[in-house]
């Protein structure tokens, strides 16, 4: 299998953005008087978007009659502070510019909003991230697991099913892979335990950025089940 490019999933794959997420999360929960959420609850809720966010934090979720103003307050709060403790995970700007340098281009898919996206795309990966988008159903893209934002970065980068591999941390991030028919490295570092990645059907894991690159320029690559 020639790889020409590698679609990541961003938060929790190249960015830790657990403590903003957490902290906007806490601010609407308190906001409209609901208990506030730890970490490792909110660890566990993100993956689907900011909308499972606020269904998952909230009690009674979608059903409870405050859910959309919870969630626009969610999207407020996050909309102003998607960058205050943020940050890449170790070795990842080393990994871009290794792929970048053996011709391998880079693209991002992610259910978070696609402004977000975007700006944590500049702000970060500017010059070894060709392609990035975040979720934008209103143009018909749907999000994750869906693969269609899988398909739209492979037709900008202008590669195949067949030259393409997606990395992510999740089980969100299997299911898009096997929907789009491409081979999926599942990384540890993220929000998901190695366990919980091989319940779900990780066929191949990465536990640090090295290992991703040595998985990546070795056949085993080409061994993975889709």
């Amino acid at each position: 299998m020639k790889i020409k490019a590698v679609i990541f999933d961003l938060d929790g794959t190249l960015l830790d953005t657990l403590l903003d997420l957490a902290e906007s999360c806490n601010t609407a929960l308190r906001t409209f008087g609901y208990p506030e959420r730890t970490v490792d609850e909110v660890r566990n809720f993100v993956g689907n978007g900011l909308g499972m966010l606020a269904a998952r934090a909230l009690p009674g979720g979608k059903s409870n009659p405050q859910y959309e103003e919870v969630l626009s307050c969610l999207r407020e709060s996050y909309a102003h502070n998607w960058n205050n403790k943020t940050k890449p995970y170790p070795g990842i700007p080393e990994l871009l510019k290794k792929l970048n340098a053996e011709g391998i281009k880079c693209g991002i898919v992610s259910n978070k909003p696609d402004a977000q996206v975007k700006e944590l795309t500049k702000l970060f990966f500017s010059g070894t991230i060709q392609e990035a988008i975040g979720e934008n159903e209103k143009e018909g893209i749907r999000r994750k697991p869906f693969p269609d934002s899988v398909f739209t970065v492979m037709e900008k980068l202008g590669v195949s099913k067949e030259e393409t591999l997606y990395a992510g941390d999740s089980d969100v991030d299997i299911q898009t892979a096997a929907n789009a028919c491409i081979p999926c490295i599942s990384v540890t570092w993220g929000f998901r335990p190695k366990s919980f990645l091989i319940q779900n059907g990780a066929k191949i894991l990465a536990d640090t950025a090295e290992d991703f690159l040595k998985i990546i320029f070795s056949t085993r690559v080409g061994q993975v089940e889709k």
